[in-house]
């Protein structure tokens, strides 16, 4: 245990404030600590947390991306309008489509960088706008309703009754997450790509002198980032059983602050899975513990953005600094 904390300094200082705030939140409310709360919470954070592994992937390729949500937004109206012209579809193919969708809009953030040497937050913030706009004025701001059957349909992969005769579940969006969650995991980690990113994220010009195929780096990072924004539009049509253009709008800087808070450097080279999950679920407690005490949502950014900013200081101190029992722990008698 000393170990982990030694070697995951960021992940234990979430995980430490995550544990405080859990605490404090039980003693102001008493429904925070319940199986139906803690249920409700993992089904309504699935989106947030494919969009963070998605931006993860481009963070440590030293880019960044705020276009993301507004992408979704267009993936997920584009896929319901076709697979309404095709008459319908299914999962497999909402997902194909989607997840196309998501990795062509993608590399033309990829492609604009590469092409003309752009950085990245600006191709970002023009593609935001031009997403956006374009998706507002081809559809007038009108939304979907009428959506197929597979798509609206309701699948619980495990629920059970209370005794309070309350109903907890664990629904499709969930498993969708954590396919996503191990996939993005598995790219950072296990395989010759990843450790590319990382290298090209934190030395551009000495990943391309060891011969890391910069084009490649960007088209990888920005593509993998499209194709989880286009799984969690389509995941998200399904949880709201509707597809309404501005819906996942405002959505960047969420995320963007949670996965930064999860240890991801904005200069690129750094960042972990768990530590991007677990910056996500701190913001998502936070504010499911300010609704339970009925604070005004108004209140929500300024309250989560103090906590971010004392997230981010512990996790940019040495755990053991923070923790110094830890270190005596591990020395040698």
């Amino acid at each position: 245990m000393a170990k982990f904390f030694r070697t995951h300094g960021t992940e234990s200082a979430l995980l430490l404030v995550i544990t405080v705030i859990s605490l404090i939140l039980s003693l102001i409310t008493d429904r925070y600590f319940t199986i139906g709360n803690a249920f409700d919470l993992l089904n309504t954070s699935s989106v947030n947390i494919i969009f963070a592994v998605g931006l993860l992937v481009v963070l440590i390729s030293g880019g960044i991306d705020i276009s993301f949500a507004v992408a979704a937004s267009v993936v997920q109206y584009g896929t319901a309008l076709f697979v309404g012209w095709i008459g319908g579809g299914d999962w497999a193919i909402g997902l194909m489509v989607a997840g196309g969708l998501g990795i062509l809009l993608g590399s033309i953030n990829a492609g604009l960088i590469q092409a003309f040497g752009i950085p990245s937050i600006v191709v970002s913030i023009s593609s935001f706008n031009a997403f956006f706009g374009l998706l507002m004025f081809f559809t007038k701001g009108v939304s979907i309703y009428d959506l197929p059957d597979w798509l609206t349909a309701h699948v619980a992969l495990y629920e059970r009754q209370l005794a309070d005769g309350s109903w907890i579940e664990i629904s499709l969006p969930v498993l969708v997450m954590v396919i996503c969650v191990v996939a993005t995991w598995a790219l950072v980690t296990r395989t010759t790509i990843g450790r590319q990113l990382y290298a090209f994220g934190d030395n551009p010009e000495g990943a391309r002198r060891f011969g890391v195929n910069i084009a490649a780096m960007r088209f990888i990072a920005f593509g993998w980032l499209g194709l989880m924004a286009g799984i969690a539009g389509l995941v998200q049509a399904h949880y709201a059983q509707e597809v309404v253009p501005n819906a996942l709008y405002g959505r960047e800087m969420d995320v963007l602050a949670a996965v930064v808070l999860g240890g991801a450097r904005l200069g690129g080279g750094k960042g972990t899975v768990l530590g991007c999950v677990l910056g996500v679920m701190l913001t998502q407690i936070t504010q499911n513990g300010l609704n339970l005490m009925g604070v005004s949502p108004f209140a929500f950014k300024m309250i989560v953005g103090s906590i971010i900013l004392v997230a981010i200081t512990l996790s940019n101190s040495p755990v053991e600094r923070l923790l110094p029992f830890l270190s005596r722990q591990g020395a040698p008698k």
